[in-house]
């Protein structure tokens, strides 16, 4: 089994929203399940609702899924582990105060070294155990040996037994730490592959070290996934709006198109445009660059372009708020100047909004309104253009410039006889 585990503490990062697309292509090539786990023990940081939009955007993208579980619904296990783990004496209970705590580190910073536990609590007699009354944490005993963790992405890695510690696996309130919370899931989980950003390439040896001491013995693969740099080179941070995915949905970016560029970024791909389902024909994990990808806006919307481009006319419609094929034949001759749903939805409101057209314009606007209005219908650009020149007595700029003001509500865009095929059964509505 695969899984996703997001944490509903905020809007799904970009980077969160790739790795889920990995697990899914993966579940699919491998035939496993795909499991989502909503983190959600870090109660003070939770915010409500923000489960179910995650769940609501995987959905959208068409991200299936075996399973979904709340992590908060395993706290019995992962008290019940951490129980098994001091009764075993690979775990320890913990009294020194974070007042103590802080000052070793400060030592060690002044010392120039790095700070590691120093053993205090580790070998307490039982009695001197039972018989503390101060609050106390639990922290996994420092392995005796390296971890080497193989990565499909980054390759192989050795962490020493200093480099790991003695860390906390039971924080004073009882509840688990992230590392002990996420390593027990995943053994309740059967996880055979973990798929995750690169910024928790420090966590999986902790990981190791807790099935280990569990007696877990199933090799769990893993692959950290590089981080997104932003256009500017820099790591994205909540900041960049282009991080969030539900920004790049409300600028009108289709799940698809997003999901595209997600897979393509730093990738090896046999072509730029394609589909999630036509991603699992080809993609590997192994592919994967090891180096940072760097978000490129444009590039985004020249695959978003690309994927308005090939949907059905009824479906982009639809997308931009109408129901007819001829909208959406017509939002395609707006795809020249625009590459997103929320600029064609501005492009075709401007064309079906009142015009008000003032100034030199004025007088040519209204002649030429009300020869439109009681025009026969005119098959043809041509046909429609010399009717309104008889009418009118119209030519050249007098005529062009008002009569793109009333079809379009624009000084400026597509060939008036390029969107006519597609406006001439409107003429009524568009010029009122």
């Amino acid at each position: 089994m695969l899984r996703f585990a997001p944490s509903p503490t905020g809007d799904m990062h970009i980077g969160n929203l790739r790795v889920a697309l990995f697990n899914y292509i993966l579940s699919k090539q491998r035939n496993e399940p795909l499991l989502i786990r909503i983190e959600d023990t870090d109660k003070e940081r939770n915010i409500p609702g923000k489960d179910q939009e995650i769940i609501g955007i995987l959905h959208l993208f068409g991200i299936e899924y075996g399973e979904l579980i709340y992590q908060s619904n395993n706290l019995k296990f992962h008290r019940a582990m951490a129980l098994q783990l001091l009764q075993n004496k690979k775990a320890f209970n913990c009294f020194c105060t974070p007042e103590t705590l802080d000052e070793k580190r400060e030592a060690a910073i002044a010392a120039k070294l790095p700070y590691r536990y120093d053993g205090t609590c580790t070998d307490l007699s039982d009695a001197e155990t039972i018989d503390n009354p101060n609050p106390f944490v639990v922290r996994l005993k420092k392995p005796d040996h390296a971890i080497e963790v193989h990565d499909i992405i980054k390759g192989d890695s050795r962490f020493e037994p200093d480099d790991i510690d003695s860390f906390i696996i039971m924080r004073a309130d009882k509840f688990p730490t992230y590392n002990f919370a996420c390593a027990v899931d995943d053994m309740l989980g059967d996880i055979s592959l973990v798929i995750r950003g690169e910024d928790h390439v420090s966590n999986t040896p902790k990981q190791m070290a807790i099935r280990e001491a569990l007696g877990y013995d199933k090799t769990i693969e893993y692959a950290h996934l590089p981080i997104i740099l932003g256009e500017e080179g820099r790591k994205m941070s909540k900041r960049d709006n282009a991080s969030s995915v539900k920004w790049m949905l409300e600028e009108g970016f289709l799940p698809q198109a997003i999901a595209n560029y997600l897979i393509l970024m730093g990738n090896k791909a046999p072509t730029e445009i394609f589909t999630i389902q036509e991603a699992i024909e080809w993609f590997r994990l192994d592919h994967v660059s090891k180096a940072p990808a760097r978000f490129d806006l444009d590039k985004l919307r020249f695959i978003n372009k690309a994927h308005l481009k090939m949907m059905e006319n009824k479906e982009l419609s639809r997308y931009v708020g109408f129901a007819d094929d001829a909208v959406g034949a017509l939002a395609k001759v707006y795809l020249d100047e625009a590459s997103t749903l929320k600029e064609l939805r501005e492009k075709l409101a401007a064309v079906f909004a009142p015009k008000v057209i003032e100034g030199e314009f004025a007088e040519p606007a209204a002649l030429l309104r009300e020869a439109i209005m009681q025009a026969p219908y005119c098959e043809t650009y041509d046909a429609f253009k010399n009717h309104l020149m008889v009418q009118t007595g119209l030519k050249g700029k007098l005529l062009f410039k008002p009569l793109r003001l009333l079809l379009s509500g624009a000084e400026h865009g597509p060939e008036l006889a390029d969107i006519y095929p597609m406006l001439k059964d409107y003429l009524g509505e568009i010029v009122k």
